[in-house]
């Protein structure tokens, strides 16, 4: 009786075992790969719990989320043969987990192909722009294109061995610390030379400016002048006319004369000094003698 009860508990060891060996359980975020043989038999993304053939079969689980890969810096070469140092990351999921057993195996060699597969894409897309091209004020537009370009042929590639690449992108761009003082003085320089040729064309048009308001300055100067001149003369020539008219008799111009003395001598009178010399044929000095 003792035997028996021996056996039967150990029955129940065992198919508890085999149970318990049988099932397995798939996250909502991995892919759940039933493995027999070292070969791939079944692929599921269901959550749950599933069945395999115990002590035979084993499960290989991969991610389904997206994972981040942050790649350590590398340099690459310009179109100008510059040596610029690379620093970005890659947004990868696994696409097709039958694939990417059979080529890679795990998420760590995964990431050593998505090394390789990034620097020479980098390598070639890099290789085809000048230092310039890459350092420079325009708008980031045209960086996002190199991006994509970059991310399309990693991609590509990525796809043989089960992996989806979603982006690439290029945290920064640094210089190599043996060139980056004569980089970056060769760019203060050129701006420098940018500006003194916005300065030289300012003052150039500056002066054209000054210049032709000089001119047109003097022209309206000298057309006020010619037509004040010519003023100043019609005034004096009508006045000698007026004058002519009134005067017009002898005795109105002896008059006239005597206005004028009378006027020279208040004139002359004017100052502290009250002492005038006259010659004896003066009229002025016969009409002050005999009034």
């Amino acid at each position: 009786m003792k035997k028996k009860t021996v056996i039967l508990l150990a029955v129940l060891i065992l198919a508890a075992v085999c149970l318990f060996n049988s099932v397995y359980t798939v996250e909502e975020n991995e892919y759940g790969c039933t493995v027999r043989l070292s070969k791939i038999i079944s692929t599921t993304d269901e959550p749950g719990l599933h069945f395999k053939v115990p002590f035979l079969d084993s499960v290989k689980s991969f991610p389904k989320a997206t994972m981040l890969y942050d790649i350590p810096p590398s340099e690459v070469l310009t179109a100008d043969k510059q040596n610029m140092t690379v620093d970005c990351y890659v947004l990868w999921s696994v696409s097709d987990p039958l694939k990417f057993y059979q080529s890679l195996g795990n998420t760590s060699v995964a990431e050593e192909r998505l090394n390789a597969l990034t620097y020479n894409a980098l390598k070639t897309v890099m290789g085809t722009l000048s230092q310039s091209n890459i350092i420079n004020m325009d708008d980031g537009a045209a960086r996002n294109d190199i991006y994509e370009g970059i991310t399309t042929s990693v991609d590509t590639l990525a796809a043989n061995y089960g992996i989806k690449v979603e982006d690439v992108k290029i945290k920064r761009f640094d210089l190599p610390e043996a060139n980056e003082s004569a980089v970056y003085a060769r760019m203060i320089s050129e701006r420098q030379q940018i500006a003194e040729k916005y300065t030289a064309d300012g003052n150039y048009e500056a002066s054209l400016i000054r210049n032709d308001v000089d001119k047109q300055v003097n022209i309206i100067v000298s057309n006020a002048e010619a037509e004040a001149a010519k003023l100043q003369a019609e005034g004096e020539a009508e006045y000698m006319r007026l004058l002519g008219k009134a005067y017009n008799t002898e005795d109105k111009q002896e008059f006239y004369k005597f206005t004028q003395a009378l006027e020279a001598l208040k004139s002359t009178l004017n100052g502290d000094e009250k002492t005038i010399i006259l010659g004896k044929d003066s009229d002025l000095a016969q009409i002050l003698m005999n009034p």
